[in-house]
């Protein structure tokens, strides 16, 4: 059974820090590429961050890029988001999922965490 329990989030005020991870299970870890999606209030669901199967490639939204990395631990079976330089519009609820790495593009399989709540605001 495929397992995806995201954790880390919170509230934090403008300009601040949080790392999310996202604990995986039931598939072959290293053998997936991983990703971050969010979704605020109203909106649909954008993708966030990808990584490939190894970590040796990533890619961002421009929305986020340059503020936030993602990186993972195979033998942890986890992958994470480190958010720096939060904005109020980055608040949303973060999920990660399995998908897979092509030429630079992440394309995501529909296996979903709960998610875990983001809330950027003084």
């Amino acid at each position: 059974q495929v397992q995806l329990v995201e954790a880390g989030g919170g509230l934090v005020q403008p300009g601040g820090s949080l790392r999310l991870s996202c604990a995986a299970s039931g598939r072959t870890f290293s053998s997936y590429a991983m990703g971050w999606f969010r979704q605020a209030p109203g909106k649909e669901r954008e993708f966030v961050a990808g990584i490939s199967r190894s970590g040796d490639s990533t890619v961002f939204a421009d929305s986020v890029k340059g503020r936030f990395t993602i990186s993972r631990d195979n033998a942890k079976n986890t992958v994470y988001l480190q958010m720096n330089s939060l904005k109020p519009e980055d608040t949303a609820v973060y999920s990660c999922n399995y998908g897979t790495y092509s030429n630079g593009n992440y394309y995501p399989y529909d296996y979903w965490g709960q998610g875990t709540q983001v809330t950027v605001s003084s």
